[in-house]
């Protein structure tokens, strides 16, 4: 095999018989392109959804969640159907005390969401509405937040001593500061009380109610600038990475229906939003995409490779009486054999080649169309080289296997037989 490899008359007659068969050769190489060429598209695909997505939730817990109060649907324990509920302080303890999976808890307040008024924030001449948040330090090990260089986020020093500090938006900045002004050390009015900026946050979408205008304060400073005492408007949890976030969701909502006394049964009395769950199908979408491009991919290449096979058994039948002559001359099986392989694998591997260049083509143009997108999530659609590598094998070993059929056709004619075709 490997003699004929290099041999300089096989590959003369290899694409002599190429040349002779033009048309049919290039339908058959563009079955098996076709085929490599979806594989390497829709596994590129895949990959940039992947990507994608993991740029939107790099900045969010993957097993996270939120849960807030709302009001009861069903009577229970002598209360009426409608109760209003209200989150404690005191609930972060309870549930951690009863979850074990749950590894961070965070309470928030707000003012400016979800229909409260935003308050008024003022720096000399310059004003605006804007929502303020009441933060604890541990809320970034569940949201990252960005600071710019030189600011800080919320730390326990500014929880324990309630100090008048905030980290406000990159919009925020632009229109209270000067264009050419550092805002750290600045102050700002917050609902006419005075505020030094320590931080600057950058915004990313990916999950939660921020916008790139918010302010985040310290918790205990907005339970004093707004009197909410232990209310908390809701909380952020994050449960470990090998937690059924589903079963930690349900768990967390029956033990607040334990606690404050609401019927098992009623699934209005707590809401919840998990971002765990959307990731998971995330997750499965892309692990489907992946799957299905495999079998399109693999389906398309046999049915190309069973193409080129079927061209070399015509091509074989119509060159009947030169390998008889071959033959007759003294070529022996074996060197005949390797020639219809070598010719099989050779315009697999062409096709092959070819697929996966306009594959690399197509998502080259896709990556330059999408690559500034920040709200679509989607980036970088690349294939690794071990799918690449692994797909020309395939080539290369369907090839040789098809090549074998056609092969031991020309073997079997006989000399004497192949001289007295017409």
């Amino acid at each position: 095999m490997f003699k004929t490899l290099f041999d300089r008359d096989t590959w003369q007659e290899i694409f002599g018989s190429i040349q002779k068969n033009r048309l049919r050769t290039i339908v058959t190489i563009v079955g098996v392109l076709w085929g490599i060429f979806i594989y390497i598209t829709l596994s590129g695909a895949a990959k940039g959804l992947d990507n994608g997505f993991d740029r939107q939730f790099q900045n969010v817990a993957i097993n996270s969640m939120f849960l807030w109060a709302q009001s009861t649907s069903m009577p229970y324990g002598g209360f009426k159907t409608g109760r209003n509920l209200q989150l404690k302080m005191e609930d972060a303890q309870y549930m951690y005390n009863r979850i074990p999976e749950l590894q961070y808890i965070a309470p928030r307040n707000a003012k400016g969401i979800f229909g409260s008024a935003a308050p008024r924030v003022v720096r000399n001449n310059k004003s605006g509405d804007y929502s303020i948040y009441g933060d604890y330090p541990i809320f970034t090990k569940i949201a990252t937040k960005f600071i710019y260089d030189g600011g800080r986020f919320i730390n326990q020093a500014d929880i324990d001593q309630e100090r008048k500090v905030c980290v406000i938006g990159e919009r925020t900045q632009s229109e209270l500061f000067e264009d050419n002004e550092n805002p750290i050390g600045g102050y700002i009015r917050i609902s006419d009380v005075f505020f030094q900026v320590v931080g600057v946050h950058k915004y990313v979408p990916g999950g939660g109610f921020e916008s790139d205008s918010d302010i985040f304060i310290p918790f205990t400073t907005f339970r004093k600038l707004y009197n909410t005492g232990d209310e908390v408007s809701w909380f952020a949890l994050a449960a470990y990475d090998d937690a059924d976030i589903l079963a930690v969701e349900e768990d967390v909502k029956t033990a607040m229906r334990s606690k404050y006394n609401v019927h098992p049964d009623d699934e209005r009395a707590f809401g919840s939003f998990n971002l765990g769950e959307i990731f998971n199908r995330v997750i499965g979408f892309s692990k489907g995409m992946n799957l299905l491009s495999l079998i399109v991919g693999v389906a398309t290449i046999l049915a190309g490779i069973i193409g080129i096979g079927n061209i070399l058994l015509i091509s074989v039948r119509e060159r009947t009486k030169e390998l008889g002559i071959r033959r007759a001359l003294g070529a022996t099986p074996k060197e005949v054999r390797s020639q219809i392989i070598l010719e099989s694998v050779f315009l697999s591997l062409t096709a092959g080649v070819m697929g996966i260049v306009l594959g690399s083509f197509v998502l080259a143009i896709i990556n330059a169309l999408t690559a500034d997108s920040s709200t679509f999530p989607y980036t970088n659609p690349t294939v690794p080289l071990s799918y690449i590598a692994a797909a020309l094998i395939l080539m290369v070993t369907l090839g040789t296997l098809i090549g074998l059929i056609p092969a031991q056709r020309a073997v079997s004619i006989k000399p004497i037989d192949a001289l007295r075709e017409e």
